[in-house]
């Protein structure tokens, strides 16, 4: 079973096609390394909502996911609100949810809050 130190330790791949979606079970695997983290959209992403203490914390957070993003090469859906952000991870070029959207949920939720 994945931790969340080995997820984060990854690497995202360019993918593409649907071979490339990890299976049900494998998704159940994931996100025991990942608390918090919910599958929505019947499968199709996994999203978490980090709350904060003010705007200014929010946007810390939020440019700190864009770092990642830009590194990773795969960009999260976010929903910025005044104390809380909602970062969900889906692979379009997959159809549904890859081992990359694991991969920055895990640095996601490793970032220092």
């Amino acid at each position: 079973m994945p931790d969340l130190k080995m997820l984060a330790s990854g690497h995202c791949k360019q993918l593409r096609g649907a071979e490339h979606r990890v299976s049900e079970a494998r998704v159940v695997d994931l996100l025991r390394a990942l608390p918090g983290w919910e599958v929505i959209d019947d499968g199709e992403a996994v999203a978490k909502t980090f709350r904060f203490k003010d705007y200014h914390q929010t946007i810390a957070f939020v440019n700190a996911v864009a770092d990642i993003a830009n590194a990773e090469d795969h960009h999260p859906d976010l929903s910025v609100h005044y104390d809380r952000c909602e970062v969900r991870y889906s692979t379009h070029d997959v159809g549904g949810l890859s081992d990359n959207d694991f991969i920055c949920a895990a640095k996601v939720e490793s970032l220092p809050r």
